[in-house]
């Protein structure tokens, strides 16, 4: 479960349904500073305000914590290059350095240049040696983090200009 991807979930799920904030904090009876704090990764929605975003929906609490995000600009983390690298690296700028570094231990060195060239201030080498190692499946779980979001994101500019 990833805050940042249920954030971004929650966001576009809101706008795909044409609720401003306002709105869908009225539909659920809570302020909209809460549904801000969703949007924003301050935090999530509690089990009982899951439910009802579920029923409105008509999804699973499930799909809202572990979101399938279809693909809308790109299917692995080796692809990373096919994204503008100003979005890229607002994108990115979302997650920690550790996340960063992690899913960088995976990469191909194409990608790895990419995140370097990105990121000029990490010393990755350094950052890689200080986390030591990682298992395979910690490294697959983050960079699919990151697909999704940069997947969610595409997702949500193809909605904005509709």
């Amino acid at each position: 479960m990833n805050i940042n991807i249920i954030s971004k979930y929650l966001q576009l799920l809101r706008k795909k349904h044409n609720y401003t904030q306002d709105e869908l904090a009225k539909k659920l009876d809570i302020s909209r500073q809460a549904v801000s704090k969703w949007e924003t990764g301050v935090t999530i929605p509690d089990l009982e305000i899951l439910l009802k975003i579920s029923k409105l929906y008509g999804i699973t609490i499930n799909d809202i914590l572990e979101p399938n995000i279809p693909t809308k600009m790109i299917t692995d983390f080796e692809q990373l290059s096919k994204v503008p690298e100003n979005e890229l690296r607002e994108i990115l700028e979302q997650f920690d350095l550790k996340s960063l570094v992690i899913a960088s231990m995976g990469a191909s060195p194409e990608i790895n240049n990419l995140l370097e060239k990105l990121f000029s201030d990490v010393d990755y080498k350094m950052e890689r040696n200080c986390i030591g190692r990682v298992r395979v499946d910690e490294v697959e779980r983050i960079q699919q983090e990151i697909v999704s979001a940069i997947n969610i994101r595409a997702l949500a500019e193809v909605k904005d200009r509709c």
